[in-house]
């Protein structure tokens, strides 16, 4: 009967005139607290969207106050990727906002349509959300309902974001005062859940949800009731995007994997470092979908040239390896270097942060392994593309030591010149295995007792993790894997892409 009443009021106030200037045509949207409006404005003649507070609501002085708190945050907002606002005011009782009016379709209805969006198409689509919730960020506003139905996809295939009616309301505790959990549950954050504390991070939570479903045409999770699924997103991993479609590179995966991972402190800390990885995994979409079009290439071409690792030109998917082999080549010397030349002997004088030339890989598999593992694999994991990589063997236990005898397995990286590295960036196939990192300025050693004492270690290891390393002035860099990842034929641990920075 409240939706009811709520539809009647909606067509009641068609043909108002608010403020004798924006004359209510239709309506294209309602929810809890208000209605939105095609509208005309009467002063410059252009179409707007109206949302209206409902009547029951503007009773209530928080909710009022809630209302004029989106105006307010969204105002100070001028991005592309982010609805604008217009106006705000009342009339006869009504309080309203006016936004940008954009035509086209929210992008949950998108998903309805056409299923499972193109690759490199979704891919591009999460970008812009991230670069308009981005832009909120930075106002340290935070979105706290990112979902496909608050995007809309303008008459250019642009995405925009709108509907910040929750940002900033949460209580202290996460919770309005009657414990309803604000956000929709398909896609809310675990913390924002379980009524805790949120920050930008749930919202990058939120978008890998929203990824995972622009792949897939589903959401992750589904059961009986909005709480069933919240308690899903709490305690149950997300599905593997690559088993619903297989054709998703390692990159994007790993990008959902980081985002939605449970604990806060594990995802991305913010928006911007989210985007560098999606903008790299575009590049490889691009490529691989044989130069992509559309809105992945209007991304691609906004994402710095020094950012970018591989070449925005169109080929075919048969050339994508030598397109690979070619830009890499030419990035290592360059682009990754920071630098076109000079430099002289002895430790890297590349400043602080600057990444690493890594010239070569090679196997470490000392006695009593047999001396090599997947060697004709060994370039795969320095050449740019997080969609190939080396892998050890497959082993029938956790432990190299458990399954035949020996203690580990490892990867070394040649430096092109002793530099004292403080981070080793590290993106594998599966997360879950263990690691240490040593160092030698010479070499390479050929035992693991000569390499000395480790620089760096993790446990678990992510898809995309970054380890801090002691700085040690070194030539080479030994990955030795202590604990192998479970891949469901076994046990390996297959490396994508190393990188290293000073």
């Amino acid at each position: 009967m409240a939706d009811e009443a709520t539809t009647g009021l909606a067509s009641s106030l068609i043909g108002t005139v608010l403020s004798e200037r924006y004359r209510l045509e239709s309506k294209l949207g309602s929810g809890g607290m208000s209605t939105v409006y095609l509208s005309r404005d009467i002063t410059l003649e252009r179409w707007v969207a109206v949302k209206v507070m409902h009547r029951e609501m503007s009773d209530q002085p928080d909710q009022i106050e809630r209302f004029r708190r989106e105006a307010r945050a969204v105002a100070q907002l001028s991005h592309p990727n982010v609805v604008s606002v217009i106006d705000a005011g009342e009339d006869g009782g009504h309080p309203y906002i006016v936004f940008e009016y954009v035509d086209g379709e929210t992008l949950k209805q998108r998903i309805e349509r056409v299923g499972p969006l193109p690759v490199d198409e979704a891919t591009a689509y999460a970008i812009e959300i991230g670069r308009g919730l981005a832009a909120a960020h930075s106002r340290r506003l935070v979105h706290r309902d990112v979902k496909p139905q608050n995007v809309l996809i303008d008459a250019e295939g642009r995405a925009k974001v709108t509907d910040f009616g929750i940002a900033r309301s949460l209580e202290k505790d996460g919770l309005t005062q009657t414990g309803r959990v604000l956000g929709t549950t398909d896609y809310v954050s675990p913390e924002q859940a379980m009524g805790r504390g949120v920050d930008a991070r749930t919202d990058i939570y939120s978008l890998g949800v929203l990824l995972y479903e622009m792949l897939t045409g589903e959401v992750p999770f589904t059961a009986q009731t909005v709480v069933g699924v919240a308690m899903k997103h709490v305690n149950e991993d997300m599905p593997d995007v690559q088993r619903r479609r297989p054709e998703v590179s390692s990159a994007l995966a790993a990008v959902i994997e980081r985002s939605t991972t449970k604990d806060p402190k594990q995802r991305y800390p913010d928006m911007a470092s989210c985007l560098a990885d999606l903008e790299a995994a575009l590049e490889v979409e691009v490529v691989r979908s044989g130069g992509g079009g559309g809105e992945a290439t209007t991304i691609l071409d906004t994402v710095p040239s020094k950012r970018k690792v591989l070449t925005t030109r169109r080929v075919s998917a048969a050339g994508v390896f030598v397109v690979l082999a070619a830009t890499v080549a030419a990035l290592l010397i360059t682009a990754l270097t920071g630098n076109s030349g000079g430099g002289g002997s002895g430790p890297s004088a590349a400043p602080a942060g600057a990444p690493v030339d890594i010239v070569k890989t090679q196997s470490f598999d000392p006695s009593p392994g047999d001396g090599e593992e997947h060697d004709d694999e060994l370039s795969l994991a320095i050449d740019g593309n997080p969609g190939t990589g080396w892998s050890t063997e497959t082993y029938d236990a956790p432990t190299t030591q458990d399954s035949v005898g020996k203690p580990g397995v490892g990867l070394i990286v040649d430096a092109s010149e002793p530099v004292a590295a403080r981070t080793m960036r590290i993106r594998s196939e599966v997360g879950g295995w263990d690691m240490q990192v040593y160092a030698s300025e010479s070499g390479p050693p050929t035992s693991l007792q000569a390499w000395g004492q480790p620089i760096g270690s993790a446990s678990g290891m992510t898809t995309d993790q970054t380890v801090e390393l002691s700085p040690r002035t070194a030539k080479y860099y030994l990955i030795w894997i202590t604990k192998l990842a479970s891949t469901g034929d076994g046990y390996n641990v297959q490396i994508n892409e190393v990188g290293l920075k000073s």
